[in-house]
């Protein structure tokens, strides 16, 4: 588990969904008994010596929160989701649906995009004119993958989960076939290298994540 810095203070904190009962109990056990609220998307946990944690509800909004939002949200992160993932990036795509952790149907592709022009070969105009092609073929290609596995599986997910570079996947946001699966786009966006299996099936450890905004006490 890592940590960084979060804007505004504090520090984030990724707690797999399994862990976290277990996660919430340490801070219980090291900042004294906890007062939990529920605002918005956040269950914030308050220690006696002032630590805060502020968890962030996984696929919001949470349900049936009730009166213990601590386990209300220990139970909907530990959901089994059926979630369809979509990871672009320039020249590769994978695509793949979830049940919980288990990958139940995936593509995984990628068509070449030249980087940068050899030395001797093409002028600019003609290498930058190729590329384009190139470009357009691969987001072509992704598309025309997403609407295959993840459009006919849309009445059927929960949420959609995004992620590669943003810039490639701007193209795919205007093919009318991948209206429904954008709609169901759900934070987070994943970071991830070139999409290849393993990669794809490595998700759910990161959408599958609470993140938490952890606020140290107050001095003494």
């Amino acid at each position: 588990m890592t940590s960084r810095p979060a804007a505004g203070g504090g520090r984030w904190v990724p707690v797999g969904a399994e862990r976290l009962a277990g996660w919430i109990g340490g801070f219980t056990d090291r900042h004294g008994p906890v007062e939990a609220t529920l605002a918005g998307d956040v269950v914030r946990l308050r220690g006696l010596d002032g630590a805060v944690a502020e968890c962030h509800v996984p696929f919001p909004p949470l349900a049936a929160p009730g009166a213990d939002p601590v386990r209300a949200l220990v139970t909907h992160a530990m959901a089994e989701r059926r979630v369809g993932v979509l990871l672009v990036r320039l020249g590769g795509y994978a695509a793949g649906v979830f049940e919980g952790s288990r990958l139940v149907a995936s593509k995984v592709g990628s068509r070449q995009v030249h980087g940068r022009s050899a030395a001797g070969g093409w002028s600019q105009h003609r290498f930058a004119r190729r590329r384009e092609k190139q470009a357009g073929e691969a987001a072509q290609a992704a598309a025309d993958t997403a609407a295959r596995i993840l459009t006919p599986q849309t009445p059927t997910l929960e949420a959609v989960i995004l992620g590669g570079d943003r810039r490639a996947i701007t193209p795919l946001r205007s093919d009318p076939r991948l209206k429904t699966v954008f709609a169901l786009e759900t934070p987070p966006f994943l970071d991830v290298p070139d999409p290849k299996l393993a990669i794809l099936q490595a998700t759910p450890h990161d959408f599958r994540t609470v993140r938490i905004r952890l606020l140290d006490p107050p001095p003494p």
